[in-house]
């Protein structure tokens, strides 16, 4: 009776359902990892929720939402910038502390500097927890049009509840982020233009990645124009294609621009985004080549699991060949034309920025509705796909006690 009622209500109730109960899994699985974490891990022994709430990351959003953003880099004895708020985008931080202070309770104003810190990690927590159900939202919205709503809503579920299903409740852009992306993505679909004017200078000022946007409305255009004989293309379309692409791809660069006009550093913003690189590769990252990273991590990676160079290049190259492999399969295929070009455009942008560290799996998240909705296609058995559920919550415990309830060492960062 339940499931015929929820089978028959409102998508968004359906979505909401779900995403109700990932999230309270999620929670115990964190509980569950401060059960269980060492003493020598990140938080110590017996962390608080509120620690992996406002654990790493989220402590440069903190930063930024208490003392907004340094006027100079900071640098060690050889000159070297260091890392800093600079590589953090504002929009996520802002918006948790407008929330922050709007209760009595919040503590911003009281000088307590507890208090006001713990205030903003909630209000981060809660923004991250609405903008991970509008992305779920969003991304049942995308499976739908390509699928059934059956399996629309299992690939929701596999989102809600994916490995890094923790991004939904602790105080990082990540949720924010594919929400907007997600939406742009739902406005793509319908040639909703107007919409998509606004979600790329949004999504720009979120967290990196907003380039693959832009991508995205290029490659839509020149499937529409490929397709015009079955669906003609009008100038109009043609226009707002043109200006959707200039609008997200000058938003795309604004921020290294506003970061290097307020430091007075033509480099600042690249300086500091490599300085998170300095850790990893010996003697520090020598400026920035786009695609250069996935070479030196592949040689950093071989190293530390002490395999010859050369192996790891290869499984470098295994890696890229999956990826494209990914995208020819019939689960993939099956999906819409605007999930399958974001994937695509995202894995550009990652193929040319990204070094691959420890963060990675976290900065696919945006691929998320793909692997998704692949894993949704076939036609399971209910037992399936609950087994499904079973592993993804596994593969989420690890991941969420690694690197929060570990957390000790340069390759346990998420």
């Amino acid at each position: 009776m339940a499931e015929r009622r929820l089978t028959s209500a409102a998508p968004w109730v359906r979505v909401l359902a779900v995403y109700a109960i990932a999230r309270a899994v999620t929670t115990l699985l964190m509980a569950l990892s401060s059960a269980l974490a060492p003493a020598d891990g990140r938080h110590g022994q017996g962390p608080s929720i509120l620690d992996y709430i406002a654990g790493w990351d989220a402590a440069w959003y903190r930063e930024i939402a208490l003392n907004g953003y340094p006027a100079d880099l900071p640098v060690d004895d050889s000159g070297s910038v260091q890392q800093n708020a600079w590589a953090f985008m504002p929009i996520f931080p802002w918006l948790a502390r407008g929330l922050a202070a709007v209760w009595p309770a919040a503590g911003l104003g009281s000088g307590d500097v507890w208090a006001i810190a713990n205030a903003w990690a909630i209000a981060a927590a809660l923004v991250s927890l609405v903008a991970g159900f509008f992305a779920c939202w969003a991304v049942y919205v995308l499976l739908e049009r390509a699928l059934d709503a059956e399996r629309a809503l299992w690939g929701t579920a596999f989102v809600a509840a994916g490995p890094l299903a923790l991004m939904f409740q602790v105080g990082y852009a990540e949720a924010l982020f594919l929400a907007v992306a997600m939406w742009a993505l739902v406005a793509l679909s319908r040639e909703a233009w107007w919409w998509l004017y606004p979600a790329s200078m949004l999504l720009a000022f979120v967290r990196p990645g907003e380039l693959a946007l832009p991508l995205t409305i290029a490659l839509y255009g020149i499937w529409r124009i490929l397709n015009r004989r079955d669906r003609p293309i009008e100038r109009r379309e043609v226009v707002h294609i043109l200006g959707t692409g200039a609008v997200g791809t000058l938003a795309g660069f604004a921020w290294p621009v506003i970061v290097n006009a307020v430091t007075g550093s033509g480099s600042a913003y690249f300086d500091t985004e490599l300085a998170w690189r300095a850790g990893w590769v010996p003697g520090g990252a020598d400026g920035f080549v786009p695609g250069e990273g996935w070479l030196t991590g592949a040689s950093v990676w071989a190293d530390l699991w002490g395999i010859p160079t050369w192996a790891g290049y290869v499984l470098l190259a295994v890696i890229a060949a999956a990826a494209v492999l990914l995208f020819l399969t019939p689960a993939v295929r099956a999906l819409g034309i605007e999930t399958r070009l974001w994937s695509a455009s995202y894995l550009v942008y990652a193929a040319l920025v990204l070094f691959p560290q420890s963060s990675t799996f976290r900065l696919l998240l945006p691929i998320a509705p793909l692997i998704a909705g692949a894993l949704a296609f076939p036609k399971l058995l209910r037992s399936s796909r609950i087994l499904i559920l079973i592993a993804l919550a596994a593969l989420q415990f690890w991941w969420i006690h690694a690197m929060y309830g570990h957390g000790n060492t340069y390759f346990l960062i998420p």
